[in-house]
């Protein structure tokens, strides 16, 4: 059985626990406010609050119900329109009025919904914060400066919050409804009397599952009645570490989990830059690492990522463990070596020392919320003058996530110069076989791959290369 509360009531249901959130809201609990748009995580419509105990911490993160499973629903508060609703307006509905920022009110709930996740966050209240919140709804109506000023409005009502805690400042000033408070302790009970849940619902083969981000857009009709392992809460493939001179990353951290770890900060300064290039907040919090890895996609963001980074991957079918590089990991188009019972337990990577350098560079045809037509990252070391060591990834231009073997070895042993640079771009161009599609056609693709990998050295040398001579 799977428990959970919805808005303020405690919910057990026997359903398939594949079935979508979304779809449990609306027809199984007639709660019509969290709307059908795109399900595939793009246009926010059905974007909902997930509360869950973390090291004993109340926690809420938006996240889009389309792709979410009422399996990894178990155990947690989730939170519809309906369960911020007040006597009247609250004052992120208000705002919404005041400022006239909802025309066919398709996408309100959504936008409110993850404004009032900004609500019940730590993040400082800015501009620039609150505006990002709700960078995962799409609107076709207003032209988002009504909302963007709506939006503006909510943060000056969390000002004054200070060291309170998100729940308590949100109910005091009735920006929620005072069953918040109780939540947490709630939520306790609900674990303590409910600790396992038994998935397994038909003889069909198990499915793996992390945060579904992308299964569900390719296989929601079957994934609805699948057997299924629920991975992403399993603590044993959570937590971001340093075991001597490696990073090690559980698999089913989310992306979020990325951006705000204090040690991938440390060593990529620039990873909040790159994570706003991939997908919106509500999919970061929910799409997990290594379903980036498994889901085999010729442009993962984060596959391509960790490709430069040399990152290799723990492999477990519950009893025995085994390690292959992620660059070994794809064997053709959207086929891995993993077998069906095996899943990625934790994935590791080198530190970069003072002398590595690293960029990540994306093209798409909308800079966010949108797939790549190319990306590319490139680890580079460099001692004294000379390169002592290159790994270029390039995605959109093969059949799996390409590591440019021979374009990253050409680099090795020469000094920085146009001459060089234009020679490991040439090496790149023989090792790639992009086709044309949706996204553009081959020559653009090859085009994009090596003005990115100028870009890289633009972006990391810019006191030795000049990007008008460059380009």
């Amino acid at each position: 059985m799977i428990k959970f509360i919805l808005n303020d009531k405690e919910i057990t249901t026997a359903e398939s626990p594949g079935l979508v959130l979304l779809d449990f809201i609306r027809y199984h609990k007639n709660l019509k406010g969290t709307k059908i748009g795109c399900r595939e995580g793009d246009c926010g419509a059905c974007t909902v609050l997930v509360g869950e105990l973390i090291d004993g911490e109340l926690r809420y993160r938006s996240a889009t119900s389309c792709l979410m499973a009422i399996g990894n629903a178990n155990n947690k508060h989730i939170v519809t329109i309906e369960g911020i609703n007040m006597s009247g307006l609250n004052p992120i509905q208000q705002a919404m009025s005041d400022e006239g920022a909802t025309q066919c009110g398709f996408c309100t709930p959504g936008f409110v919904m993850s404004l009032a996740g900004f609500c019940l966050s730590d993040k400082e209240a800015t501009e620039k914060n609150v505006i990002a919140s709700i960078d995962g709804n799409i609107c076709r109506c207003t032209g988002y400066k009504s909302i963007e000023r709506a939006a503006i409005l909510v943060n000056e009502l969390l000002r004054n919050r200070n060291t309170q805690s998100s729940e308590q400042y949100a109910v005091k000033n009735k920006l929620l409804p005072e069953y918040f408070l109780n939540i947490k302790e709630r939520l306790q009970n609900l674990i303590a009397n409910n600790p396992i849940t038994n998935n397994k619902i038909t003889n069909n083969p198990i499915t793996n599952l992390g945060g579904g981000t992308d299964l569900y857009v390719q296989k929601h009709d079957t994934m609805k009645d699948a057997e299924i392992n629920f991975l992403f809460d399993n603590k044993k493939l959570k937590g971001i570490f340093i075991d001597g001179n490696n990073c090690f990353i559980g698999a089913s951290c989310t992306v979020t989990d990325l951006m705000e770890s204090k040690i991938i900060e440390k060593y990529f300064p620039h990873f909040a830059q790159y994570s706003k290039l991939v997908s919106s907040t509500p999919i970061r919090n929910i799409a997990t690492l290594a379903g980036n890895f498994v889901n085999a996609s010729p442009i993962g963001d984060f596959t391509i990522f960790f490709l430069s980074l040399n990152t290799q991957l723990i492999l477990s079918d519950g009893t025995n463990k085994r390690e292959i590089a992620l660059r070994n990991f794809y064997k053709g188009y959207k086929s891995i070596d993993k077998k069906p019972e095996e899943y990625i337990e934790q994935f590791y990577f080198p530190l970069p020392d003072e002398g590595t350098k690293f960029n990540f560079e994306k093209v798409s045809k909308r800079t966010h919320l949108d797939i790549a037509s190319v990306n590319t990252a490139m680890q580079i070391k460099i001692v004294g003058d000379k390169i002592s060591g290159a790994i270029i990834s390039a995605g959109g231009v093969f059949a799996f996530p390409k590591y440019l073997e021979n374009a990253s070895n050409y680099l090795s042993g020469k000094n920085i110069s146009e001459e060089n640079i234009l020679g490991a771009i040439e090496m790149a161009q023989k090792e790639i076989a992009p086709i044309s599609d949706a996204r553009g056609s081959e020559e653009y693709k090859r085009l994009l791959l090596s003005q990115l990998i100028k870009a890289h050295f633009i972006v990391l040398f810019p006191d030795k290369i000049l990007a008008n001579e460059l380009i």
